[in-house]
């Protein structure tokens, strides 16, 4: 480091981000962050941010469709970084960040002041437990990265998760659904649920793998238009509708796959005894 750049850091009061990198079989020190990537990633910690003040006010439906906002967020930040050349480790920290406060603190504050007020101390409970397993995922997926298969996710996605947990005080809302101390009970185990599908090892199909420069059938792309209408004319159903779907496939998953190998023991069975 040159004179020059030491006289600078001194005048500068927040230090700056270096990172070393590999770049044609040598290591290099970069300095200061990719700005397209992680703008949407901090647009994505925003909608999280005022989803949760939207809900703490009482206003549901502009929470919901906060966190929709980040979940888009949080999907289109690292498709642009592969894309544009930008990934960065900075990049996953923070993403990774941001997820935590979009996709567990968000949806568990939401949840906990639209029906868990008053449970009392098992109301918090329940929010505290899917927050914790939302940072949980999130850390085993940054460990596992680039160790797991990609056709699939191990453990229900944090996108997904926050997508129940917000969708159900988001749908009740819509439909002006009176919260009783049942349905209060029924929305804590559901989303403790929800938060233990996070850490499971159950999988989940990544979508990774699809092609979408390649040519599809006409019908699909018609099928497709279609869907989207529908998910216009009912977010809010459409939409929660889906990511339950997408959860049970999981555990839905690993039962059949339990039952197909039982059966496939049971076959083999007395061939092997005669062998």
């Amino acid at each position: 480091m040159t004179k020059e750049d030491q006289e600078a850091d001194i005048n500068i009061p927040i230090d700056e981000h270096e990172e070393i990198v590999s770049e044609g079989g040598k290591e290099i020190r970069r300095r200061g962050v990719y700005l397209l990537p992680n703008l949407f990633t901090l647009a994505a910690l925003f909608a999280g941010f005022y989803g949760v003040i939207a809900g703490m006010s009482g206003s549901f439906d502009e929470a919901g469709w906060a966190i929709l906002i980040a979940g888009v967020c949080d999907g289109l930040d690292g498709r642009i970084a592969r894309l544009t050349g930008t990934q960065s480790a900075f990049g996953a920290e923070f993403d990774s960040l941001a997820d935590v406060i979009s996709f567990g603190m968000a949806p568990s504050l939401l949840m906990f002041t639209w029906a868990f007020e008053s449970l009392g101390q098992f109301g918090w409970a329940a929010s505290f437990m899917f927050v914790s397993c939302a940072a949980l995922r999130l850390a085993r997926y940054n460990v596992q990265l680039g160790t797991v298969n990609k056709r699939f996710f191990l453990g229900l996605q944090s996108p997904v998760a926050a997508g129940i947990i917000t969708g159900i005080p988001w749908v009740g809302y819509h439909y002006g659904v009176e919260v009783t101390p049942v349905i209060s009970y029924v929305c804590a185990f559901v989303t403790i649920f929800t938060g233990l599908l996070m850490i499971s090892n159950y999988q989940y199909f990544s979508f990774k793998e699809l092609n979408f420069k390649g040519t599809v059938p006409y019908m699909v792309f018609v099928f497709t238009i279609v869907l989207l209408v529908v998910i216009a004319q009912n977010p809010h159903e459409m939409l929660f509708s889906m990511c339950v779907i997408y959860a049970l496939s999981g555990p839905i998953g690993w039962i059949r796959n339990r039952i197909k190998g039982k059966k496939t023991a049971q076959a083999e069975g007395p061939g092997d005894e005669e062998g």
